[in-house]
């Protein structure tokens, strides 16, 4: 087998791995958490379902979109999952999630890393309209899963609204619509007692 192949293949065996990483949410029934494989898919669907409700959808590109959120939570195969409200562990996970990108990226084939590798940090760095929708599928995904799950993984991690709050806001500078959306769930999730009021 050609080396460039060999490459290709060993990359996606490890992707494999995504399948093991299991996130805080729980999936919409309640019945058990979220891997990162599950979250990505989940993200794709979302692409290619809200994908009109973006920003500036008519400046963006919807398969650089998917490109990202297909590739961005790959790092967390040697990086972990970071719970986005654990305020000691997100001081240390860019340079941990770096790190990882170095190093998975770095076993495809050259143009494959350089491509996997630009998709991550256009992704983190959040400058352009197809990162700042993607960027926003990922944190209303979250949110939608928790609030219909009667907020089970909030509760557990004790949350509060005020910290729902501040972490979702930036999901109206990738999709107002998505957005008021997000809010209407907030809101009603306080109402429910599902997230507790601060």
């Amino acid at each position: 087998m050609e080396e460039r192949m060999q490459k290709q293949l060993r990359f996606f065996l490890e992707a494999d791995r995504l399948k093991k990483i299991y996130r805080q949410n729980y999936l919409e029934d309640g019945s058990r958490k979220e891997n990162d494989a599950e979250h990505s898919w989940h993200l794709s669907l979302m692409c290619l379902l809200f994908f009109e409700h973006g920003l500036e959808q008519e400046k963006m590109d919807i398969l650089r979109v998917l490109k990202m959120v297909i590739t961005h939570d790959l790092v967390e195969i040697e990086a972990g999952d970071t719970y986005c409200y654990d305020e000691v562990e997100n001081t240390g996970k860019a340079g941990r999630e770096k790190r990882a990108a170095d190093k998975l990226f770095s076993l495809l084939p050259p143009d494959q890393e350089q491509e996997f590798r630009a998709l991550w940090d256009e992704f983190e760095e959040k400058n352009t309209p197809e990162a700042r929708f993607a960027a926003a599928l990922d944190r209303f995904q979250p949110l939608t899963l928790n609030y219909r799950s009667a907020g089970k993984s909030w509760q557990e991690h004790q949350i509060s609204s005020r910290q729902v709050w501040q972490r979702n806001s930036r999901i109206a500078e990738g999709s107002p619509a998505l957005w008021d959306l997000a809010k209407s769930m907030i809101e009603d999730a306080v109402n429910k007692g599902y997230l507790r009021e601060e």
